[in-house]
Formats: structure tokens, sequence, C-alpha cells
């Protein structure tokens, strides 16, 4: 832990370099470092391993990800305004940390990555939900990545896990789970940011399954559960009845009661739906 105590405290690295969190942004600056450390052991052993970190900031995460023996940690971050703190850790570690000025959305960091790579971020509120869903979707599986270890809003976490018949069942469950063993390790208050967000906070640790746990088409799963859930309160029968003619006959052909709605299905049988229709 030498070289991390050799760097500034986290509040005045935000002073020195002008680092008030941008909401437009969607930044909620994590610095207790003790917390950033816990966030980063919650991704398992990293000595081995490549570390994506999107949306450092001013790198209390970064800072204990390298701590925790990162092998190596790519960090994406949008605000160039973070780039000269992230150069002091870079510094304090050389050739282990390499950074990006980049919009994580607009290229493919995991390029620039070598496996095993592990992800592990706090991610902008503004634009996690998005980023998960094409981690969970590359061309080809198993992915890149070996594990997610993720920091969203409590509410996009406890979807993320959530089981049937509960109101944060959806289409992020599905996804997720289909592809990954997903678990809330940790929860933060809003009183461990700065600023403060309204909600809280809670880390998602996912890890990537050697295949799917059903087989399915995933642009067909996709479209099942998107269509499902559009209209979560209606039937089936009526919210999926342009996906196919006589969808009532295929639900019931995998045991879906078609008078059900979507967040009575589970995994399972959204699957057994999905290799119907690309059958029928």
């Amino acid at each position: 832990m030498s070289a991390i105590d050799g760097l500034p405290p986290l509040r005045e690295v935000i002073a020195t370099h002008g680092l008030v969190a941008k909401k437009s942004l969607g930044q909620n600056f994590l610095l207790d470092l003790n917390l950033t450390a816990k966030i980063a052991r919650q991704a398992g052993d990293l000595t081995a391993c490549d570390v994506l970190e999107v949306g450092p900031g001013p790198g209390g995460l970064t800072r204990g990800l390298l701590a925790e023996g990162a092998r190596r940690v790519l960090a994406v971050e949008k605000d160039a305004r973070a780039m000269s703190a992230l150069a002091e850790i870079s510094d304090a570690y050389p050739g282990r940390l390499e950074v990006l000025n980049a919009d994580a959305l607009e290229i493919d960091p995991l390029a620039h990555l070598t496996p095993p790579i592990r992800i592990v971020a706090n991610l902008p509120y503004n634009v996690g939900t998005e980023l998960l869903t094409r981690w969970l979707t590359p061309p080809t599986w198993p992915p890149a990545w070996s594990s997610l270890t993720l920091m969203f809003q409590k509410e996009v976490a406890e979807r993320i896990v959530a089981k049937p018949k509960s109101k944060a069942y959806g289409r992020l469950a599905i996804l997720s789970q289909w592809r990954t063993d997903a678990r809330i390790v940790m929860e933060l208050p809003p009183e461990a940011f700065t600023p403060p967000p309204k909600i809280r906070s809670a880390v998602v640790h996912l890890t990537a399954l050697p295949e799917p746990r059903y087989p399915a088409n995933a642009a067909t799963l996709q479209r099942v559960t998107a269509t499902a859930f559009q209209q979560r309160r209606k039937m089936l029968r009526a919210s999926l009845k342009g996906l196919a003619p006589g969808i009532e006959a295929l639900l019931e052909s995998v045991d879906i009661t078609p008078t059900a709605r979507a967040e009575e299905i589970d995994l399972e049988h959204f699957c057994a739906l999905a290799r119907a229709l690309d059958a029928a």
C-alpha cells in the first residue's frame, strides 16, 4: 500500500485539479479509499488480470484496483479534467495504468486489454445500464471478460438480480441471469459520495457462465422479452400476438399459460419460447 499512501487524499486531488462533479456526466465521486479498496476486493484476485475501469474520475477506485494488485488497469474517462489527476496515479504505478480520454460508448476498450479481463467500475449513472447491456451481448459467448463488478443505483442493481413475480423483474434480470451468476455484494449510502446522490447505491458482481443457462438465440430472446415487458400488465397472448400467428398455441407448447403476464415467467420458459418462435 506504500504507493497509494504516497498520493494525496482525494479531496485534495479534486481541489487541485478543479474536479467538481458534473451532473451532465453522471458523476458522483467515491472518496473513501477504504471503500474503494473494498469494492476492488469484490472483484476477486486481480494479480493475474487486466482490469477495465470506466469513469474513474479522480481515481479513487483506480488506486484501489492497483493497490489490490491488478496486473494492469485501463481507465476510460470522458472528462478531460481528470487526466492530470490520473497521470499522478500512473506515475505512482509505473507501467500498470493506461488512461484513455474517451467515451466508453464510442470505443472498444477490450481491444486494449489482454485476457483474463475483469471489468470493475463505479459507473456514471447516465450510461451504466447501456454499458452493462453491451457487455452482456457480445457477438460471441463466452465474452472477453470473466467478471463484472459494477456500482449502480440500488434500484438498477435490484433489477439485475430480481426473481419472477417481483416488481423489479424484467428484461435486465433475464439478460443478466441468462449468461451470468449475478449477486449484490455491497450497498452504499448517499453520504459515501461527493456530491451525495438522492438514492442508495449497490455493487453487483456478475460472473460469466461458460455458456448460457438455457439454449436460445440471443436476438430472439431479446425480442421476446422486450415485447413482453413493454406491456408487462397485459396477458402474454395479447402483448406477444404480433410475434407470430397462433401465439397462444406456441405459448401452450412450452407450458406457458397464455393468460399469464411477463413478470410471472421465469428465464427457462422465456428461453423455451424463444426456441419455439425460431422453430415456428
